[in-house]
């Protein structure tokens, strides 16, 4: 078995010889630098896979740049040595590099950190041992803090920050093109939000276009490891098959409203179990789960849920019919903006997803059609200001408080409304302006 010493040794290539990597800018990284030189512990949570190693690793190229001595950051990845321990990794350091860090600044980083047992508190007692001389990194796959003890143990002392797949824009960035202005290049960007749509956001399989291969790295390199190791680590899961039916059951059809006591019938096991699995899939963030909207909460918790995969089988991706690229489009549309309603009354009038932040936004997701007489009545019925019919390449003037717009002008245009809300100075006014 490899010891931690040699392991060290292999996650912290920087202390023998030059290191460097091939970085490309995500919008998070610049939230998360700001909080770099506070003592705090900062956390990074997410999907795997959507480059929480990556961010960890460039903040060790960004130390190393302003660093004298690079042994003094430490690196070290929990995901196969889960029965490792915080001290001897820390004993370990000490000894391979003559540090103390009880006496000198260190930056240490530790990945996957909710594989080892009780992190919290290995994490608390490590904090508290170096504050003001250790600046503490954590990452993790599943959300480190699905348990209400990790945020009493650790109060005050981390902030924490998610980390999705990439946006449209990054993934734009990520493959070089300047696509700019929008309106020139509208096919081309219509072309793009395909293969933009086939990738999921996956920051690994940009460029990548062939079904096998993407199948295989979500199945495989997502899906399963998170099924049957990820989630049976943290919770107690006794029918893994179950858990990965119930993902397989969305990912093909996203957008389901779920009956738990059917589903529990089907599987021949109790609604319980079915409402603690799908709990256990949304916390490892695979399901995203949407309420149906009233302006009192308590009574939208009451009503009607709808679920969404985070990962999409390519299976339906990859399909051409226009049911089919309806579905991914709203499943990635409810993804990317962080949905949590929809808006369906008893007359099964319904639309797609309600946003609260910053103001109530109704948005319809449609192929093609132009027309929604459910965004028309949600509009009057709560007094939204806006709404958008979001297509996959239609566009026309706003009408009656509705906006139709192709999905990649949505997102490019919130990115662009985005940076320029960050230009703006104290005072409100744009610095270009």
């Amino acid at each position: 078995m490899v010891s931690v010493k040699e392991m060290l040794v292999e996650f912290n290539p920087w202390w023998k010889e030059n290191f460097s990597l091939d970085f490309k800018p995500r919008k998070i990284y610049s939230e998360i630098q700001k909080f770099h030189k506070l003592p705090q512990i900062v956390a990074l949570t997410g999907l795997r896979r959507v480059g929480k190693s990556t961010l960890l690793l460039k903040t060790v190229q960004d130390e190393i740049a302003g660093r004298k001595d690079k042994k003094s950051i430490m690196y070290f990845s929990f995901d196969e040595f889960k029965d490792t321990e915080l001290s001897e990794i820390i004993k370990a350091y000490n000894e391979l590099t003559g540090k103390d860090i009880s006496k000198e600044k260190s930056l240490l980083l530790f990945d996957e950190v909710q594989k080892i047992s009780d992190w919290e508190n290995k994490i608390k007692t490590v904090y508290d041992l170096y504050k003001g001389k250790a600046k503490i990194y954590i990452s993790g796959s599943e959300s480190l803090f699905v348990k209400t003890k990790s945020k009493e143990t650790l109060a005050g002392r981390i902030f924490y920050f998610k980390v999705e797949t990439l946006s449209f824009k990054e993934y734009l960035d990520f493959k070089q093109k300047k696509l700019e202005p929008t309106a020139l290049y509208q096919k081309e960007l219509l072309k793009e939000f395909k293969e933009f749509i086939k990738t999921q956001g996956f920051p690994e399989l940009v460029n990548i276009t062939d079904k096998q291969i993407i199948q295989k790295y979500l199945q495989e390199g997502i899906v399963e490891k998170i099924v049957y190791k990820d989630i049976p680590t943290v919770f107690s899961v006794k029918e893994t098959t179950i858990l990965e039916a119930l993902l397989k059951l969305l990912m093909e059809e996203p957008g389901q409203i779920i009956e738990m006591q059917t589903l529990a019938s089907q599987f021949k096991t109790t609604r319980q179990t079915i409402s603690n699995y799908f709990s256990f899939l949304e916390q490892a963030f695979l399901t995203k789960k949407l309420y149906n909207y009233s302006p009192n909460k308590r009574k939208a918790e009451r009503k009607l849920k709808k679920y969404y995969p985070t990962v999409m089988s390519p299976a339906l991706t990859f399909k051409e019919d226009s049911l089919s690229q309806s579905k991914v489009l709203e499943c990635l549309i409810v993804n990317k903006l962080n949905a949590e309603f929809f808006w369906r009354d008893q007359y099964k009038n319904e639309v797609d997803l309600i946003l609260t932040e910053p103001e109530l936004i109704p948005i319809e997701v449609k192929l093609s059609e132009t027309k929604s007489k459910s965004l028309e009545l949600f509009i009057q019925k709560f007094k939204a200001k806006k709404g958008f019919i979001i297509t996959q390449n239609k566009e026309e003037p706003q009408k009656n408080k509705i906006e139709i717009i192709p999905a990649f002008n949505y997102f490019l245009s919130k990115q662009n409304q985005h940076l320029k809300n960050k230009r703006k100075t104290k005072t409100g006014k744009d610095k270009n302006d």
